[in-house]
């Protein structure tokens, strides 16, 4: 059995009940209007499921971009001065 959270912002944990339900050949849930009006998502909007070790975590943040990210922040500042020529 999993755990079911929707974690939507990275510095709040809100655990929410959710209703699992078939549609066609997937199970699916419906999250709350004023959820998604909270975070800004509406239908198309993707998310990511992740399995963590306390249950599953619905994100709209891509754990990959920030992964990224953080490889670029670490080559722009050992490469600054040649990223700055590279600019003019």
């Amino acid at each position: 059995m999993f755990n079911f959270y929707i974690y939507l912002r990275p510095d709040a944990l809100m655990p929410k009940t959710q209703i699992l339900k078939k549609v066609g050949g997937s199970v699916a849930t419906v999250l709350p209007k004023a959820m998604l009006d909270r975070f800004n998502l509406g239908p198309g909007d993707e998310v990511h499921v992740i399995e963590t070790a306390d249950g599953l975590l619905i994100t709209p943040f891509d754990p990959d971009f920030a992964d990224t990210m953080a490889a670029y922040e670490r080559g722009a500042g050992k490469y600054r001065n040649a990223l700055r020529q590279l600019a003019r």
